[in-house]
């Protein structure tokens, strides 16, 4: 009897796992970080990870099927998270390129920029090359294509690694830094808001490190991989991509 009563406890559960719906039994977790506005940022009024990327990842999941939570962490974070398996993609400003394409996979293209010159307000000079800076001591964010960029460069005394975009601009702001390098939407949407009076974003600076935004996933997870991209590419159709650019005051790509 007590056999019996186990292989109906048993079939009755395997029922009941029939019918839960797939969504509800995979959450997807997305890094993003709280400091990188308009792609990702912290809203202190909700209390929830805003901007861009999670703008789009959000229209990817209903597009796709895919039960998604945001999870707020550091940008230097998020590859190691995502390899770890603590998260399983990441939506951020974050570049593709080929070191990180050794250790995970991204989805297609979405947005392209370079880094952005922010120096003291009242440092007219019009800086157009990182040469033009040569000897000095500037600060990059850690963990981004720039930092390592300009380390290589062998222009600089010093480059700096900073936490944050924001910790890069305060000490621009108070002049304990020569000059910052950092994406360069991330600076504009920045300094737009008005809590950096003592910083200018230089116009006639051309940037080096030249990139593209994209979705990251796991080496090997090519089912999730085909669900973004396919999203990716309705999205891009059918215009929501621009209206999301849009909303956060970029501009979308020809």
């Amino acid at each position: 009897m007590a056999l019996k009563r186990f292989v109906q406890a048993a079939v009755a559960a395997l029922a009941m796992a029939a019918v839960v719906p797939a969504s509800a039994q995979q959450v997807l977790k997305v890094g993003s970080t709280p400091t990188g506005i308009p792609f990702t940022f912290l809203d202190t009024k909700t209390n929830t990870i805003q901007g861009i990327m999670v703008d789009l990842v959000t229209e990817i999941g209903k597009d796709a099927g895919l039960n998604l939570q945001i999870e707020p962490m550091a940008f230097s974070a998020l590859i190691p998270s995502l390899t770890s398996s603590k998260i399983d993609i990441i939506a951020a400003a974050m570049f593709i390129t080929a070191p990180r394409k050794e250790v995970i996979d991204f989805s297609d293209p979405i947005y392209t920029y370079g880094e952005g010159l922010v120096v003291p307000k009242g440092d007219a000079k019009a800086y157009a090359t990182q040469e033009d800076l040569k000897g000095e001591t500037v600060g990059a964010q850690v963990g981004t294509a720039f930092v390592d960029a300009l380390k290589k460069s062998g222009l600089f005394a010093d480059v700096k690694a900073y936490d944050t975009i924001p910790d890069i601009l305060r000490d621009v702001n108070t002049s304990r830094l020569k000059a910052g390098f950092a994406d360069y939407p991330i600076l504009a949407y920045n300094l737009k808001q008005g809590g950096f009076p003592e910083v200018r974003l230089v116009d006639s600076y051309k940037p080096v490190t030249v990139g593209s935004v994209g979705i990251g996933v796991r080496k090997g997870e090519s089912a999730l991989l085909g669900k973004i991209n396919a999203s990716l590419a309705k999205l891009k159709a059918n215009g929501t991509i621009d209206k999301i650019l849009e909303k956060w005051g970029q501009k979308a790509q020809g």
